[in-house]
């Protein structure tokens, strides 16, 4: 199996295009076509990970993080970076990342978290926006079964659990072709008159010119008339953080004591607490403070996450507990997730789970 073959069965999970714009995800280090020996799962990429990889004969590393996040300009080893890639590459060993590509997935970090706190009733806390799109076009009726399969192959109509989605309007179209035409149907310089049906679908935007494409091969007409909106609707299926329910309310106490304990937290920075017990739980791995209106509207009792300031605790108004359990906390069981996926779609084959502790963060 090639490094490209083996990273599209983790798009499948957490397509590139789900991915934030400021990110930088995929192959990061190495060739797609490399023949892969063994993958090594990691929340980071650090020289320590490198060695491991070695070590385990694996000459791909599979990353929650990024190692290149901002440009290099220069890899001369100066700091950890550098050296990360530069013993990656002197070694054959390919470096991919998925990071908020697998953060806004529905089966994602926030899914994780969510599993391990017991939350049922989930969905997405933040939709992703400027994500989703319509096609609409028109089709004689005899040809349309094929056209509307040929657009769901393509990916079109596909939302969450459901496939092959679809609306579709029949009615009579008019067209007259000049002396230029080649019309399938009709004769030139004469309006024609065909049965049609008005076929309409949405799709996710990165896939419109394979839309596009699929549209023209099966369409019979010379040119096919089409629409094509973007929706400001936000996917109901993708996006950052999760919420969910408790199986029952708790005491405020009781909860702080298995969030520690089931999230493996050293501490848990938290504000004031507004009510006695809760039982809607907000979760965003990672740096969450953008997520505190979000959890409020959604009327959560907490949101747990991390990396929140001194000013961003303030936000929480009596109106919401913010419970801060560290970056690391919040992310740590991604790389465990990976692992199962994996080992899940692609059986009997090397796929492990570093052991490397990577938390730069310790306490005293």
């Amino acid at each position: 199996m090639t490094v490209s073959e083996l990273t599209k069965t983790i798009e499948k999970l957490a397509p590139l295009a789900d991915a934030e714009d400021f990110d930088n995800v995929g192959l990061l280090v190495g060739e797609p076509h490399t023949q892969v020996s063994g993958v090594l799962v990691t929340l980071d990429t650090l020289e320590a990970v490198v060695d491991e990889a070695i070590d385990k004969g694996c000459n791909l590393i599979v990353s929650f993080h990024p190692i290149i996040f901002g440009g290099l300009k220069k890899i001369t080893g100066k700091n950890y970076v550098e050296r990360t890639v530069l013993k990656a590459i002197r070694h054959n060993i390919c470096i991919y990342a998925t990071h908020t590509a697998l953060d806004n997935s529905l089966e994602g970090v926030n899914a994780k978290i969510c599993e391990v706190l017991g939350l049922g009733d989930t969905s997405i806390l933040i939709p992703k926006k400027d994500h989703l799109a319509k096609l609409t076009t028109y089709v004689p009726k005899k040809d349309m079964a094929k056209v509307q399969q040929a657009l769901f192959e393509a990916g079109g109509g596909n939302l969450g659990h459901y496939s092959e989605c679809s609306f579709t309007v029949q009615g009579t179209g008019s067209f007259k072709p000049n002396e230029q035409a080649q019309p399938v149907l009709g004769t030139k310089g004469k309006r024609h008159l065909e049965e049609e049906v008005q076929l309409s679908l949405t799709f996710e935007k990165q896939l419109e010119n394979k839309l596009i494409q699929a549209l023209l091969k099966s369409h019979p007409y010379e040119v096919v008339a089409h629409e094509i909106v973007h929706l400001e609707n936000r996917h109901p299926f993708k996006g950052l953080g999760m919420v969910g329910d408790l199986e029952h309310p708790m005491p405020v106490t009781e909860f702080l004591s298995l969030l520690k304990d089931r999230m493996r937290a050293k501490v848990v920075r938290h504000t004031v607490v507004p009510y006695k017990t809760v039982q809607k739980i907000a979760v965003l791995g990672g740096s969450g403070a953008f997520a505190i209106h979000a959890a409020k509207m959604a009327g959560a009792d907490v949101l747990v996450t991390a990396d929140i300031k001194y000013h961003e605790f303030l936000q929480a108004e009596d109106q919401l507990l913010i419970a801060d359990i560290g970056h690391f906390e919040t992310e740590q069981f991604t790389k465990n997730l990976l692992v199962d996926y994996l080992k899940k779609k692609i059986p009997n084959f090397a796929i492990h789970l570093s052991e490397t502790k990577t938390n730069p963060i310790k306490y005293f």
